[in-house]
């Protein structure tokens, strides 16, 4: 929901009624993960996407039928569908879309997710989707770290739901939790969907040069919290990066090391190094190597490879370390241009991410969205 989010607030801050669909489930090859939402203004106004086209039709027409209704749905679509192609989907998988109506009444809450958001502090939207119980579904309550708005009916419910929640929210995951009726751990009748919004994933580019201008714009796009870094002040400057959330000027292995020690950097962390000094990127990549991060990259081509590595291991870099490191960084594209190298090194982030092969999709088999 986080790509609807703030078009959802301007309209419940107004006093408005919209219909929003939810993805909570996937099978096979779904186009969109659990999360992604399509919001339905009054106006017939559309933000967002459940499907990339393939139901949206429907999804729009569901959900003015939940506003008017005050009813919400949970509603299946897939090729097991006798009408799959009448909805559109034809690209072989299943989607599971829960359609909701909110507005202040039903979520009152709304104005603190969106707060938290801003801010950057972790929060999840817990919502009953499926309850044996007529009235549960739609029932929700608004998880923190270290508070909980709402109810979901009972405090059985809530200890349950909340705990799990919390679980899945500290390792940034959305998805369903199955109970009994009651909240009992094991068994069936209530189905329950955590949306959960952490902070965004952060990509730190090492280099003020302009290779990290096409990077720092390409990694906002993907939704990547994104900071450059360099010593040199007269190059790092925000005029030159102005994609960039943040602009450093720092030694890169001293910036990366206190955002380390301070909690900043974690296994979604992506860095790339473009520095290709021996003086800025071997002393940063003896840091960069012993983290717990997504992806590590570096510059360079195969003559200053070489030399890296030999300096790395002079530094005490052990082997397996070295092994996390792509080096030259990104994939085999051709690319030449920043822009085009930039494309080169998010598709390899992208594809160690998901477990990609990286291979020409006509050239493959099998199933396409992991």
């Amino acid at each position: 929901m986080r790509d609807v989010l703030d078009e959802l607030h301007r309209r419940w801050a107004a006093g408005e009624t919209v219909g929003v669909g939810t993805v909570v489930a996937t099978f096979s090859s779904a186009p969109r993960s659990p999360g992604a939402a399509m919001l339905v203004a009054p106006d017939g106004t559309v933000t967002g996407s459940v499907s990339g086209g393939c139901v949206e039709g429907a999804v729009y027409e569901l959900a003015q039928q939940v506003v008017a209704e005050r009813s919400p749905v949970l509603q299946r679509y897939g090729v097991s569908d006798d009408d799959a192609f009448a909805v559109g989907l034809t690209c072989g998988g299943i989607i599971d879309i829960y359609v909701q109506h909110i507005d202040r009444d039903s979520m009152p809450e709304l104005g603190d997710v969106v707060e938290s958001v801003h801010s950057g502090q972790p929060v999840a939207v817990v919502t009953v989707i499926e309850h044996e119980r007529e009235g549960m579904v739609g029932e929700h309550l608004i998880v923190w770290p270290d508070r909980v708005a709402g109810s979901l009916g009972s405090s059985r419910m809530d200890d349950a739901v909340v705990d799990d929640a919390r679980g899945m929210l500290a390792g940034g995951r959305t998805g369903t939790l199955h109970y009994g009726p009651d909240g009992q751990r094991r068994g069936e009748g209530m189905t329950v969907f955590v949306n959960s919004f952490e902070p965004p994933a952060r990509l730190l580019v090492f280099g003020a040069i302009d290779f990290a201008a096409a990077m720092a714009k390409m990694g906002a796009y993907l939704g990547y919290q994104v900071t450059v870094c360099d010593a040199r002040p007269v190059f790092a400057t925000k005029s030159r990066f102005p994609d960039a959330h943040e602009v450093v000027v720092d030694w890169p292995h001293r910036y990366l090391k206190a955002e380390a020690e301070a909690g900043r950097v974690d296994g979604r962390t992506a860095i790339a190094v473009l520095t290709h000094d021996p003086k800025f990127d071997v002393p940063l990549l003896e840091v960069a190597l012993r983290l717990d991060v997504g992806y590590v990259g570096a510059m360079g081509s195969r003559k200053t490879h070489d030399d890296r590595f030999a300096r790395l291991r002079e530094a005490g870099v052990t082997e397996a370390e070295l092994e996390r490191l792509s080096s030259p960084i990104g994939l085999d594209l051709g690319a030449r241009t920043p822009e085009e190298t930039a494309v080169s090194i998010a598709a390899e982030i992208i594809a160690l991410r998901w477990s990609g092969s990286g291979s020409r999709l006509a050239e493959l088999s099998g199933r396409i969205h992991g």
